[in-house]
């Protein structure tokens, strides 16, 4: 018997409960291992609340990331052995592969033996927010050395992910948020720029800051009537990122400034790397390139220990935080 996570309805934080249940063994192509931290993600608390891509199946285990050593290696499974220290890139359904609980089995493809210079919570709060970013700068967004990107939310993991993995190859992160209380944080966090987007003027500060060309690429998980907005920012041809809808309003098209200006507006999704294998191999090496040499370090807003997990969802709902919320586990 194992200590897990789950809830039986739909509903808010206090939904969590602790329950012991018996762990299947992991299939082949499996590993299971013995968690030691997990890192929480938005899209656990939407998971609970019925706003989520999958739908629970009662009871629902939950969670995306954990860090931890292997416990048991199953069949067709190379390169592991029991006591490896790992941590695990989120796979493609949580509710097939749910994190929360003492221990957690995951496809072997997704577990990574992370650099030792990592704590267990540092490597637990690495790769949904690294692979995500990765994903929308590097791979659709093709951003290089001198070029100014435009990152939205910017307190959020991703978008702190996304300052680092741009001045890792020496391009230059303008961050937004919306007041200026988190601005110094973001700026130690290493944005070249923040902008205060209720106390200043966003389109006339970009302009400023990019001598009157805009940005050529917008990372945005906001979406809704910023949009606008944000197109007015950008540079002639420029190419708009939306992986998010956080303001939960209608997302208008910027109709004339993408026909005026060349503009491209482009969903994107975590799971287009994770589904590739060769964009997660590429994945894979760069972040591992960047935790190793510390360009990429995880910024933790607090620790809550497993037994206060539904304490720790509260406080992911609370928008209080700057960086990842990590529940640890004896």
């Amino acid at each position: 018997m194992t200590r897990v996570v789950r809830f039986h309805e739909i509903g808010g934080p206090e939904a969590l409960r602790i329950e012991d249940i018996e762990l299947p063994p992991p299939g082949p192509g499996e590993i299971r291992i013995r968690v030691r931290a997990l890192g929480l993600n938005r899209a656990e608390a939407m998971f609970r609340s019925g706003i989520y891509v999958e739908e629970p199946q009662f009871p629902q285990r939950l969670g995306y990331e954990a860090a931890g050593v292997v416990e048991t290696v199953g069949a067709k499974v190379e390169g592991f052995t029991p006591g490896d220290a790992v941590s695990v890139i989120p796979p493609l359904s949580m509710r097939r592969w749910p994190a929360y609980g003492e221990l957690a089995t995951f496809p072997a493809e997704l577990v990574v033996k992370h650099p030792s210079s990592l704590s267990m919570e540092e490597a637990a709060a690495s790769w949904m927010q690294y692979v995500t970013a990765y994903g929308g700068l590097i791979d659709v967004g093709r951003l290089t050395k001198g070029e100014f990107v435009l990152i939205t939310a910017a307190s959020s993991s991703v978008g702190l992910a996304a300052i680092q993995i741009a001045n890792m190859i020496g391009a230059i992160p303008i961050a937004t948020t919306r007041t200026s209380a988190k601005r110094q944080g973001i700026l130690d966090a290493g944005a070249a720029h923040v902008i205060a987007t209720e106390e200043e003027d966003l389109v006339a500060q970009v302009r400023a800051i990019t001598g009157g060309a805009g940005a050529r690429l917008v990372f945005d998980p906001i979406a809704g009537p910023i949009v606008d907005t944000l197109a007015e920012a950008m540079a002639d041809g420029g190419v708009l990122l939306e992986y998010g809808l956080l303001s939960g309003a209608p997302t208008p098209f910027p109709l004339f400034q993408a026909l005026t200006r060349s503009l491209t507006v482009r969903g994107y999704v975590y799971s287009e790397i994770v589904k590739d294998a060769g964009k997660l191999a590429a994945a894979k090496t760069f972040i591992l390139e960047g935790l190793s040499s510390g360009a990429l370090k995880p910024i933790i807003t607090r620790t809550f220990p497993f037994d206060a997990i539904v304490e720790a969802h509260r406080y992911l709902e609370s928008n209080e935080q700057m960086g990842k919320i990590v529940v640890t586990l004896d």
